[in-house]
């Protein structure tokens, strides 16, 4: 039995959710939101996660034409327990406090001033000598949209969700999963750009590492119960 469209994009939807909420990220949409146009935030984090979320699930359904398909499905079963596991360690072990929020904010705050102190020395020139000077990519996307779109693409990379992504697209629709992942990044980016640092520092970083490691573990056993064929 095939994968099911909507198996795909109701895990995919809630995976993500759960993932990203409290993410990095998350907090570092947030954050430069505070600093610089929402739009132009928004658009270079979504296109990242976008980017992101079609890579993961391309991996993801490349990965049982690579080998069986049997096999791919019990590391994606191994995946979403270890993840569970380790989600709900983290949860209990968290105070309550966000620390990563405050962890974000000092590096973005250590990186703005690196850049505020750098543009004074600089001297002012004419905006079509400045013009002529940028790099070719900042001649068609703003500075702002490259270092959104940059933030967010290294900080995703490697990370738990990218990883439980890849999984779930070898073992569900593909196309349900990319659906669901990029609606999912897409309202929670909203909520940390329009939100900004005041939900961001409400969020309880417990609370979304105990619903994440329960949600991880019931993927796993169902993954686990229906079998490689998809079949119970």
């Amino acid at each position: 039995m095939a994968p099911s469209l909507l198996g795909g994009f109701t895990k995919s939807l809630a995976m993500t959710v759960l993932s990203e909420i409290g993410d990095k990220t998350f907090f570092a949409a947030a954050i430069l939101a505070m600093r610089h146009p929402r739009k132009l935030v928004l658009a270079g984090c979504l296109t990242s996660l976008t980017v992101m979320t079609i890579l993961s699930v391309s991996l993801g359904w490349v990965a049982p034409n690579l080998i069986s398909r049997k096999w791919t499905h019990h590391v994606t079963t191994l995946l979403f327990i270890v993840f569970g596991i380790l989600s709900l360690w983290e949860g209990f072990k968290e105070d309550g406090d966000s620390e990563e929020l405050a962890e974000v904010e000092a590096e973005l705050d250590a990186d703005f001033k690196s850049n505020k102190a750098e543009s004074k020395n600089k001297s002012k020139v004419n905006d079509d000598a400045k013009k002529k000077q940028r790099p070719f990519v900042l001649q068609f996307f703003s500075p702002i949209f490259i270092k959104a779109f940059s933030i967010t693409f290294f900080g995703e990379w490697g990370d738990k969700s990218q990883i439980a992504t890849i999984g779930l697209a070898a073992d569900e629709n593909p196309f349900g999963v990319v659906l669901g992942g990029v609606m999912a990044q897409a309202l929670c980016t909203t909520a940390a750009v329009m939100g900004g640092k005041s939900l961001a520092s409400q969020i309880s970083e417990k609370m979304v590492g105990l619903s994440s490691g329960v949600l991880f573990l019931l993927f796993g056993i169902m993954s686990y119960l229906s079998g490689p064929e998809g079949e119970l």
